[in-house]
């Protein structure tokens, strides 16, 4: 079949799907969002990482994707369209497979599923870097990916909707962040050769086992992940089409509804897909202005935070929710080392928690950030050169990292765009000033009035109490600066601008505004109090508890001792610049963060005694 006949062919079945989702009419520019939010968003190349393991992880990914063979990312693709596909199987899930006999044998799952997420980091690694051979690439890949669109590709295919999302994110960013016009029309060619194969309306996996399918991996689609990469299209490209996709794809009935009154129906939910689908909903109020997708957000990601959290933030051991009330949370310490998706939920919580912070400008959902940032995904194992890549965090009683046994899982398609998204995340601004979200070696620049201005952070926080920020600025302007003081703070915080207090007894759970007028080399001093605490692993079990600094997790190495008091494991105290130790009834255990663990077993949390 030649590129026009398929194209031909791709159109005629997507208006077969119905002539509401294959309007063609654009608005010819960018449509606004309706909602206003509180806080803003900085461009990716407004923030510079520095020295520090954020951007050594942002790096080793960008690296890595951009040495990615461009044969082998398309070659699922090509194959299916009959063209010529040179070079290598990348194997796992990437690509077709007459193994594939799941559960049993996973190999050629979801071929081509991440080819979109590898695109959309590849694009967001540019915006943040400039860096003209990751722009070369993505143009390469968006055309290759144009060449290789074909009908044939979601034919007995068990997750359209899962993977078309994906491709959806990369060509939106490819659009926005790249500037790449062709992402537009292969956007649309995309579309249309997955119409065909999605659903009329978002459905429940319970609402897909009720279906004739072949197998049970033909259940576990996604279409109510859709509508927020849809709104996103349908701002950045003004294509009505895109709109109505994602109004359609709502899954109000069954989820959003309920959690908008309140309602906590997330057990036995998968947990990462219904969490990103909460980014949806957010999308829903930025776009529509809906007050009820706006309730369910923050509703649905108030009851991840407090009922289904481990104390590093993580949460859906086995990738379910867990009944609130149940216990479950503790029971999966010793039934499961599969506690959290790591890199996977990392992303989707990133994204809701900026979402919410944008909108109401609450601090605490910067330190739900902080929380997973620090004891997840900074702890997460670089991708091997064959595509295994790391995917569980093990709060398992004998914890430790190991690597997902099939290659090219989910995760490694989410790894590199939290990483890319970890400047963004940091920083907010309105118009009086700016926001400080986490403290992180980084650089901001960016126009406050008529001055230029760069905020530096130097800082070994969360390891050390201490972060400064030195203002550089081309003249003297008055804005203000916010820092986040997390919840957990203790009394002892203190603020200072060049030597001089300037915040009396911070209150903590909230941004503190300083504000007066800068100048070049005004210089900001935080000292954190950070206490220890003990958190329980949930109500059922409250002498079950992880031993906290700060933000930290303490994981025990090699841990042999079975039970502690209280006051034995409040009593940790710093024994290097990476480690604490604490005295229990039969010796000196000896704890690491979680970026810190390596091949040792560990345990984080322990039973203690009155």
């Amino acid at each position: 079949m030649t590129k026009a006949s398929r194209r031909t062919f791709l159109k005629g079945a997507a208006t077969a799907v119905g002539a509401a989702l294959t309007s063609r009419r654009s608005l010819g520019k960018m449509a606004p969002s309706v909602a206003r939010t509180r806080l803003s968003q900085f461009g990716y190349g407004d923030v510079e990482l520095l020295e520090g393991p954020m951007r050594e992880q942002f790096q080793a990914n960008h690296a890595f994707f951009l040495s990615l063979s461009e044969d082998a990312m398309l070659k699922p693709y090509r194959s299916k369209a009959g063209m010529p596909d040179p070079g290598e199987v990348m194997g796992g899930w990437y690509n077709w497979s007459k193994d594939f006999d799941p559960p049993a044998n996973m190999t050629g799952y979801i071929p081509g599923h991440s080819f979109g997420q590898y695109l959309s980091s590849l694009a967001r690694a540019y915006a943040a870097t400039g860096d003209r051979a990751t722009k070369a690439k993505v143009e390469r890949l968006v055309r290759g990916l144009g060449e290789a669109i074909s009908p044939n590709f979601y034919r007995d295919y068990p997750l359209p909707s899962y993977t078309s999302d994906k491709v959806t994110c990369g060509l939106i960013d490819a659009y926005a962040f790249v500037g790449d016009k062709m992402a537009r029309s292969v956007l649309e060619e995309a579309t249309d050769a997955v119409l065909p194969r999605l659903p009329d309306k978002a459905l429940t996996r319970s609402e897909m086992r009720a279906l004739p399918h072949p197998n049970i991996a033909w259940t576990w689609d996604e279409s109510y992940t859709l509508p927020e990469n849809l709104f996103l299209a349908w701002k950045r490209m003004g294509d009505r089409r895109y709109l109505k996709m994602a109004q359609r794809y709502l899954m109000d009935k069954q989820y959003f509804d309920p959690l908008a009154e309140g309602d906590n129906i997330l057990a036995g939910k998968h947990a990462y897909s219904h969490l990103n689908a909460f980014n949806s909903a957010a999308q829903a109020w930025l776009v529509l202005g809906s007050e009820k997708h706006l309730r369910a957000a923050k509703n649905g990601f108030e009851f991840v935070r407090t009922t289904q959290s481990f104390a590093t933030g993580g949460w859906g051991p086995n990738e379910t929710f867990c009944a609130p009330g149940s216990g479950v949370l503790g029971q999966s310490l010793t039934q499961t080392h599969a506690s959290f998706e790591t890199p996977c939920g990392s992303y989707g919580h990133f994204k809701i928690a900026r979402y919410l912070m944008r909108i109401t400008g609450d601090s605490r959902y910067g330190d739900s950030m902080e929380q997973v940032l620090y004891n997840t995904i900074l702890g997460a194992l670089p991708i091997q050169p064959d595509g295994h890549s790391y995917y569980y965090s093990d709060y398992n009683n004998h914890g430790a990292k190991v690597y997902y046994p099939e290659k090219w899982p989910c995760c490694s398609g989410t790894f590199p765009q939290i990483t890319a998204d970890y400047g963004i995340s940091s920083y907010f601004h309105d118009g009086r000033g700016v926001y400080v979200n986490l403290y992180v070696p980084s650089r901001l620049n960016w126009k406050q009035g008529t001055a230029r201005v760069a905020l530096e952070q130097v800082t070994n926080y969360p390891y050390s109490r201490e972060t400064s920020l030195l203002v550089k600025s081309d003249r003297a302007e008055t804005f203000t600066v916010h820092l986040r003081v997390p919840e957990w703070a203790g009394a002892g915080t203190r603020i200072a601008v060049n030597g001089k207090t300037a915040v009396t007894a911070p209150q903590p759970g909230q941004f503190v505004a300083i504000r007066r007028q800068w100048k070049d080399g005004d210089r900001i001093e935080v000292e954190f109090d950070m206490p220890n605490r003990l958190l329980p692993v949930d109500p059922q079990h409250p002498d079950l508890v992880a031993p906290m600094a700060g933000p930290l997790c303490l994981f025990a190495l090699d841990p042999q001792q079975p039970r502690w008091t209280r006051a034995q494991l409040l009593s940790a105290r710093p024994s290097g610049s990476r480690t604490w130790t604490a005295q229990g009834a039969t010796g000196a255990s000896t704890f690491r963060s979680f970026p810190d663990l390596q091949s040792e077993k560990y345990r984080l949390y322990h039973q203690i005694e009155a």
